[in-house]
């Protein structure tokens, strides 16, 4: 893919893991060998350099990831708190797990700094333009090379990401609740939301880590109870981002 954006562009800075023994000739973009289908330190320090590459950025660059399946292994960056031998133990024990790929995916995205978009964050305030071959059934750009430039969905945390963050606003919900346990169809969070729970002692890492969100939402009056809307049809997510 390097070799073929060099062709198109000529020469373009960069940088570019692979796996031992899958290097092109480019010019201006360099390519590091590393191992896969389990990590090692050569890709962790690779991972590194190009986390370092992306960052301080403007919003005049132009950032294009190209991305392929194995890049799961290749971009290797542990989460603060996890080794690279923890982490090469954990990727070897997802391979023989016999688990889904999409499964898998969302145990190594939470386990790393650079997938699940963490990539796309680092780049930021650059433009960040990402193709894509896919090696995972139903195409889904999350879900190739677990995703470094989509944002991971498999947990709703917005309240504790966005830390009080003015300006933003969350809401999901579903269309009246009446599919659950109670009547709350679902919850809002806001630039308030964590100063309200520590006025009311409401702890929401426990909550999130306890998977009770009815009870955090429903301490600090963030609960959406619509009552019945006639129309039970879909769940869905809405973000309201003020200037």
């Amino acid at each position: 893919m390097a070799e073929a954006v060099e062709a198109h562009y000529g020469a373009c800075e960069g940088l570019v893991i692979t796996r031992y023994g899958y290097a092109r000739p480019c010019k201006g973009i360099e390519i590091v060998e590393a191992a896969h289908p389990v990590p090692d330190a050569r890709g962790e320090a690779a991972t590194r350099r190009l986390l370092d590459l992306v960052s301080g950025l403007s919003p005049d660059d132009l950032v294009l990831a190209l991305i392929s399946g194995g890049g799961s292994a290749l971009l290797c960056a542990p989460s603060k708190g996890v080794s690279l031998i923890e982490k090469m133990a954990v990727n070897q024990a997802l391979l023989t797990s016999g688990a889904p790929i999409g499964d898998m995916n969302i145990v190594r995205k939470h386990l790393s700094r650079i997938k699940g978009g963490q990539l796309a964050v680092a780049c930021h305030p650059a433009r960040v333009l990402t193709l894509l071959i896919s090696d995972v059934p139903g195409d889904d750009p999350g879900q190739i090379a677990s995703g470094p430039t989509v944002g991971e969905m498999s947990t709703l945390a917005a309240a504790l990401v966005l830390d009080g963050q003015s300006g933003i606003h969350v809401l999901a919900c579903d269309t009246d609740g009446v599919d659950g346990a109670a009547d709350v169809a679902g919850a809002y969070a806001g630039p308030a939301t964590l100063e309200m729970a520590r006025q009311r002692g409401a702890d929401p890492e426990l909550a999130l880590a306890e998977n009770d969100a009815h009870s955090f939402f429903g301490a600090i009056d963030g609960q959406a109870i619509t009552g019945p809307t006639l129309t039970n049809v879909n769940d869905f997510r809405a973000v309201l981002v003020l200037p």
